[in-house]
């Protein structure tokens, strides 16, 4: 059995959701971790000098919670799936399985579609989210390699192509490594 761990990150409210979800549609034995799943209880979130909740920091997570989804994966992709009420498909004679985890957040690279009730107050994407992407982002390009980045002006159908190429070839990769 051989497997694959996809990373879908970016800023916040940037397509990430979007765009794993349809992947993990598309994609044959596939699982997908959502770090949006994994908030803290809002009233534990800090609050910056501004007023802002800090929601686009680690803190704002359930860090070791997501990890240990992550790392149970690992151990056993079938048994993962089948704990979820997802069958895996089965690879012809000539395949062998391949298992593919989707994991999907903000963050996710800096360590590893939030519901904004109430709607986000005025200058907290441009005083606090964008300013924190770039923080983050400069800090993953230094510890990640092999990072594919896309364009999120462009169509997500287009985006979903680029990247489900991508992945089959991987997959193909994977398949033919023996």
């Amino acid at each position: 059995m051989k497997t694959l761990v996809l990373g879908v990150g970016g800023v916040t409210n940037g397509g990430k959701s979007t765009l794993s979800k349809s992947l993990h549609k598309q994609v044959p034995n596939s699982c997908l971790i959502a770090q949006d799943a994994y908030f803290k209880d809002d009233s534990v979130v800090p609050v910056d000098i501004n007023g802002f909740k800090q929601y686009d920091m680690l803190d704002a997570l359930h860090m070791d919670t997501m990890m240990r989804e992550v790392e149970s994966w690992q151990k056993d992709p079938v048994a993962f799936l089948r704990q979820r009420g997802r069958e895996h498909t089965t690879a012809s004679a000539e395949e062998e399985e391949v298992y593919v985890l989707i994991v999907e957040g903000f963050l996710i690279f800096n360590h590893s579609s939030r519901v904004y009730t109430p709607p986000d107050p005025p200058g907290y994407f441009d005083g606090y989210v964008w300013p924190l992407y770039l923080k983050n982002r400069l800090q993953m390009e230094s510890m990640v390699s092999g990072i594919l980045f896309l364009d999120g002006l462009k169509p997500k159908e287009e985006l979903l192509a680029v990247v489900c190429k991508d992945v089959c070839q991987e997959l193909e990769r994977l398949r033919e490594d023996d």
